[in-house]
Protein backbone atom coordinates (compact mmCIF):
# COMPACT_ATOMS: atom_id res chain seq x y z
CA UNK A 1 0.00 0.00 0.00
CA UNK A 2 2.76 2.19 0.56
CA UNK A 3 3.42 2.21 -3.31
CA UNK A 4 0.18 3.02 -3.89
CA UNK A 5 0.24 6.86 -2.92
CA UNK A 6 3.57 8.23 -4.49
CA UNK A 7 1.72 7.10 -8.31
CA UNK A 8 -1.17 8.73 -7.22
CA UNK A 9 0.33 12.36 -6.26
CA UNK A 10 2.69 12.13 -9.16
CA UNK A 11 -0.80 11.53 -11.82
CA UNK A 12 -1.99 14.25 -10.23
CA UNK A 13 0.97 16.48 -9.88
CA UNK A 14 1.44 15.86 -13.84
CA UNK A 15 -2.28 15.23 -14.42
CA UNK A 16 -2.59 18.68 -16.58
CA UNK A 17 0.62 18.35 -18.18
CA UNK A 18 -0.44 16.96 -21.73
CA UNK A 19 1.80 17.95 -23.68
CA UNK A 20 4.63 15.80 -23.06
CA UNK A 21 7.08 13.63 -24.94
CA UNK A 22 10.69 12.54 -25.77
CA UNK A 23 13.39 14.97 -26.51
CA UNK A 24 14.04 12.99 -29.61
CA UNK A 25 10.33 13.73 -31.12
CA UNK A 26 10.66 17.25 -29.84
CA UNK A 27 14.32 18.34 -30.83
CA UNK A 28 16.01 17.05 -34.24
CA UNK A 29 19.35 17.61 -32.61
CA UNK A 30 21.62 19.42 -29.27
CA UNK A 31 22.01 22.93 -31.68
CA UNK A 32 17.44 22.88 -31.84
CA UNK A 33 17.53 22.30 -28.04
CA UNK A 34 19.94 24.59 -26.91
CA UNK A 35 18.39 27.28 -29.23
CA UNK A 36 14.78 26.64 -28.92
CA UNK A 37 14.47 25.78 -25.44
CA UNK A 38 16.19 28.47 -24.13
CA UNK A 39 14.06 30.79 -26.82
CA UNK A 40 16.96 32.74 -28.61
CA UNK A 41 18.71 33.30 -25.62
CA UNK A 42 21.52 30.94 -26.63
CA UNK A 43 23.35 30.28 -30.55
CA UNK A 44 25.42 27.58 -30.85
CA UNK A 45 28.54 27.70 -32.89
CA UNK A 46 30.18 24.98 -34.91
CA UNK A 47 34.12 26.51 -33.98
CA UNK A 48 34.65 25.24 -30.38
CA UNK A 49 37.58 27.77 -30.44
CA UNK A 50 34.69 30.50 -30.65
CA UNK A 51 32.30 29.60 -27.75
CA UNK A 52 31.27 29.34 -24.46
CA UNK A 53 30.58 26.63 -21.80
CA UNK A 54 28.02 26.20 -19.11
CA UNK A 55 30.26 23.84 -17.43
CA UNK A 56 34.10 23.84 -16.39
CA UNK A 57 35.72 21.81 -13.09
CA UNK A 58 38.58 24.35 -12.32
CA UNK A 59 37.31 27.01 -10.18
CA UNK A 60 40.90 28.54 -10.44
CA UNK A 61 40.47 29.41 -14.04
CA UNK A 62 37.11 30.25 -15.43
CA UNK A 63 37.52 29.32 -19.59
CA UNK A 64 34.31 32.04 -20.41
CA UNK A 65 36.40 34.75 -19.13
CA UNK A 66 39.26 34.48 -21.94
CA UNK A 67 36.21 33.83 -24.54
CA UNK A 68 35.18 37.07 -23.51
CA UNK A 69 38.63 38.70 -24.11
CA UNK A 70 38.42 36.54 -27.81
CA UNK A 71 35.35 37.54 -28.72
CA UNK A 72 34.62 40.76 -27.40
CA UNK A 73 37.99 42.33 -26.80
CA UNK A 74 40.95 42.02 -24.25
CA UNK A 75 39.86 45.46 -22.67
CA UNK A 76 35.81 43.25 -22.25
CA UNK A 77 36.10 42.48 -18.88
CA UNK A 78 32.81 40.94 -17.22
CA UNK A 79 33.02 42.86 -13.58
CA UNK A 80 29.54 43.24 -13.79
CA UNK A 81 26.26 41.43 -12.96
CA UNK A 82 24.34 42.52 -16.16
CA UNK A 83 21.33 40.23 -15.68
CA UNK A 84 18.68 41.33 -13.56
CA UNK A 85 17.79 37.58 -12.04
CA UNK A 86 16.28 37.13 -8.81
CA UNK A 87 19.08 36.13 -7.24
CA UNK A 88 21.90 37.86 -8.71
CA UNK A 89 24.34 40.32 -7.08
CA UNK A 90 25.38 43.78 -8.59
CA UNK A 91 28.80 42.56 -8.70
CA UNK A 92 30.59 38.80 -8.86
CA UNK A 93 32.30 38.25 -6.04
CA UNK A 94 33.97 35.30 -3.98
CA UNK A 95 31.11 32.69 -2.30
CA UNK A 96 33.98 30.32 -0.99
CA UNK A 97 33.86 26.68 -0.32
CA UNK A 98 30.43 26.59 0.72
CA UNK A 99 29.14 27.12 -3.35
CA UNK A 100 27.18 23.65 -3.03
CA UNK A 101 25.32 22.85 -6.74
CA UNK A 102 27.27 25.69 -8.02
CA UNK A 103 30.82 24.85 -7.11
CA UNK A 104 32.89 26.08 -10.56
CA UNK A 105 31.79 29.57 -9.82
CA UNK A 106 32.58 29.71 -5.77
CA UNK A 107 36.15 32.02 -6.83
CA UNK A 108 33.70 34.49 -8.64
CA UNK A 109 30.10 34.58 -9.01
CA UNK A 110 26.95 36.49 -9.58
CA UNK A 111 24.74 33.92 -7.83
CA UNK A 112 24.75 33.88 -3.80
CA UNK A 113 25.57 30.36 -2.25
CA UNK A 114 22.21 30.58 -0.15
CA UNK A 115 20.44 30.37 -3.59
CA UNK A 116 22.09 27.95 -5.52
CA UNK A 117 22.99 25.23 -2.70
CA UNK A 118 21.03 22.24 -4.32
CA UNK A 119 19.47 20.50 -6.94
CA UNK A 120 15.80 20.36 -5.30
CA UNK A 121 16.49 24.84 -4.60
CA UNK A 122 17.63 25.02 -7.96
CA UNK A 123 14.53 23.47 -9.75
CA UNK A 124 12.15 25.43 -7.32
CA UNK A 125 13.72 28.62 -8.22
CA UNK A 126 11.47 30.18 -10.58
CA UNK A 127 8.42 29.26 -9.05
CA UNK A 128 5.51 26.39 -9.95
CA UNK A 129 5.44 25.73 -13.46
CA UNK A 130 9.37 26.66 -14.56
CA UNK A 131 10.76 23.36 -13.20
CA UNK A 132 12.20 21.37 -15.00
CA UNK A 133 10.82 17.94 -14.62
CA UNK A 134 6.90 18.70 -15.31
CA UNK A 135 6.72 16.07 -17.45
CA UNK A 136 7.97 13.74 -15.02
CA UNK A 137 10.82 12.19 -13.08
CA UNK A 138 14.35 13.13 -15.25
CA UNK A 139 17.39 10.49 -16.04
CA UNK A 140 19.87 11.57 -13.52
CA UNK A 141 22.30 12.53 -16.56
CA UNK A 142 19.72 14.55 -18.31
CA UNK A 143 19.22 16.66 -15.01
CA UNK A 144 22.33 17.37 -14.59
CA UNK A 145 22.43 19.11 -17.72
CA UNK A 146 19.51 21.73 -16.54
CA UNK A 147 20.97 22.15 -13.93
CA UNK A 148 24.36 23.40 -14.96
CA UNK A 149 22.45 25.42 -17.32
CA UNK A 150 21.09 27.33 -14.23
CA UNK A 151 24.03 27.28 -12.63
CA UNK A 152 25.43 28.77 -15.30
CA UNK A 153 22.59 31.81 -15.65
CA UNK A 154 22.49 32.56 -12.39
CA UNK A 155 26.57 32.67 -11.52
CA UNK A 156 28.32 33.10 -14.74
CA UNK A 157 29.66 36.94 -14.98
CA UNK A 158 30.09 36.66 -18.91
CA UNK A 159 26.86 35.62 -19.23
CA UNK A 160 25.70 39.86 -18.27
CA UNK A 161 27.30 40.71 -21.37
CA UNK A 162 24.70 38.94 -23.58
CA UNK A 163 21.18 40.81 -22.54
CA UNK A 164 18.56 41.04 -25.20
CA UNK A 165 17.80 44.55 -24.06
CA UNK A 166 19.53 47.49 -22.92
CA UNK A 167 19.32 50.52 -20.54
CA UNK A 168 18.11 52.76 -23.57
CA UNK A 169 15.68 50.01 -24.69
CA UNK A 170 13.09 50.78 -21.81
CA UNK A 171 10.16 51.63 -24.25
CA UNK A 172 10.61 48.17 -25.93
CA UNK A 173 6.81 46.05 -25.27
CA UNK A 174 8.79 43.63 -24.29
CA UNK A 175 11.79 44.75 -22.05
CA UNK A 176 13.12 42.92 -18.99
CA UNK A 177 16.71 42.97 -17.61
CA UNK A 178 17.05 39.50 -17.45
CA UNK A 179 16.77 38.11 -20.83
CA UNK A 180 19.97 37.22 -22.77
CA UNK A 181 20.60 36.66 -26.50
CA UNK A 182 22.21 34.73 -28.68
CA UNK A 183 25.17 34.51 -26.49
CA UNK A 184 27.53 31.45 -28.69
CA UNK A 185 27.20 28.08 -26.96
CA UNK A 186 29.95 25.34 -28.21
CA UNK A 187 28.21 22.56 -30.06
CA UNK A 188 29.62 19.85 -28.32
CA UNK A 189 27.93 20.69 -24.80
CA UNK A 190 24.58 20.55 -27.17
CA UNK A 191 25.43 17.43 -28.28
CA UNK A 192 25.94 15.72 -25.15
CA UNK A 193 22.90 17.19 -23.86
CA UNK A 194 20.85 16.34 -26.64
CA UNK A 195 22.36 12.64 -26.09
CA UNK A 196 21.77 12.51 -22.52
CA UNK A 197 18.30 13.44 -22.48
CA UNK A 198 17.41 11.54 -25.45
CA UNK A 199 14.48 9.27 -24.14
CA UNK A 200 13.35 11.75 -21.47
CA UNK A 201 10.34 13.72 -21.66
CA UNK A 202 9.67 17.68 -21.83
CA UNK A 203 6.66 19.68 -22.65
CA UNK A 204 5.34 21.81 -25.21
CA UNK A 205 7.34 22.31 -28.46
CA UNK A 206 10.33 22.59 -26.61
CA UNK A 207 10.28 26.16 -25.65
CA UNK A 208 11.06 26.43 -22.00
CA UNK A 209 9.25 29.97 -20.81
CA UNK A 210 5.86 28.59 -23.46
CA UNK A 211 5.79 25.60 -21.84
CA UNK A 212 6.09 27.14 -17.89
CA UNK A 213 3.07 29.44 -19.42
CA UNK A 214 1.06 26.27 -20.86
CA UNK A 215 1.69 24.53 -17.66
CA UNK A 216 0.41 28.15 -15.50
CA UNK A 217 -2.94 28.11 -17.58
CA UNK A 218 -3.72 24.79 -17.52
CA UNK A 219 -3.53 24.81 -13.93
CA UNK A 220 -5.70 27.94 -13.63
CA UNK A 221 -7.95 25.60 -15.39
CA UNK A 222 -7.74 22.33 -13.04
CA UNK A 223 -8.16 24.34 -10.12
CA UNK A 224 -11.11 26.06 -11.26
CA UNK A 225 -12.75 23.18 -12.24
CA UNK A 226 -12.13 21.84 -9.05
CA UNK A 227 -13.21 25.04 -6.84
CA UNK A 228 -16.20 24.74 -9.26
CA UNK A 229 -16.43 20.69 -8.01
CA UNK A 230 -15.89 21.77 -4.60
CA UNK A 231 -18.84 24.13 -4.66
CA UNK A 232 -21.47 21.55 -5.73
CA UNK A 233 -19.94 18.76 -3.44
CA UNK A 234 -20.42 21.42 -0.46
CA UNK A 235 -24.30 22.09 -1.91
CA UNK A 236 -24.76 17.99 -2.56
CA UNK A 237 -23.28 17.45 1.36
CA UNK A 238 -25.13 19.80 2.95
CA UNK A 239 -28.40 18.25 1.54
CA UNK A 240 -27.23 14.59 2.65
CA UNK A 241 -26.51 16.32 5.36
CA UNK A 242 -30.12 17.85 6.22
CA UNK A 243 -31.86 14.80 4.74
CA UNK A 244 -29.44 12.41 7.57
CA UNK A 245 -30.17 14.80 10.19
CA UNK A 246 -33.74 14.97 9.41
CA UNK A 247 -33.77 11.02 9.37
CA UNK A 248 -31.78 10.24 12.19
CA UNK A 249 -34.64 13.27 14.06
CA UNK A 250 -37.15 10.65 12.74
CA UNK A 251 -35.66 7.47 14.34
CA UNK A 252 -34.56 9.29 17.66
CA UNK A 253 -38.08 9.62 18.13
CA UNK A 254 -39.52 6.62 16.95
CA UNK A 255 -37.20 4.99 19.31
CA UNK A 256 -38.02 7.45 22.21
CA UNK A 257 -41.77 6.44 21.53
CA UNK A 258 -40.98 2.48 21.38
CA UNK A 259 -39.02 2.83 25.05
CA UNK A 260 -42.32 4.65 26.76
CA UNK A 261 -44.81 1.78 25.38
CA UNK A 262 -46.47 4.39 22.61
CA UNK A 263 -44.70 2.86 19.15
CA UNK A 264 -45.60 5.04 16.02
CA UNK A 265 -46.38 1.72 14.53
CA UNK A 266 -48.20 -0.67 17.32
CA UNK A 267 -51.10 -2.80 15.92
CA UNK A 268 -54.07 -1.59 16.83
CA UNK A 269 -56.66 -4.23 18.37
CA UNK A 270 -58.41 -5.81 15.66
CA UNK A 271 -55.05 -7.02 14.47
CA UNK A 272 -54.28 -8.27 18.06
CA UNK A 273 -57.66 -9.80 17.96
Amino acid sequence: MKLCFPLLFSTLAFGYEDTCAPFHEIYKDGTELCELMWQDSFEVVDDEDRGYTMWFFDAENNPNDAMTRLLKGNDTEADQCGLNSRFHKDTPSPEGDGMGECHPWKNNACCDKTTVGSVEQLNGAYGEGFEWNRCGVMSQSCERFFVQEVCFYECEPNAGLYRKFNSTQTEHPEFNEWQMYKMPIKKSYCNAWYDACYNDYFCGGGNFFECGAGYNTKLKEKNAAEEKKGKNLVIGVSVAGGVAALGLLVAGLLICKEKTGKPFFAPNKSEIS
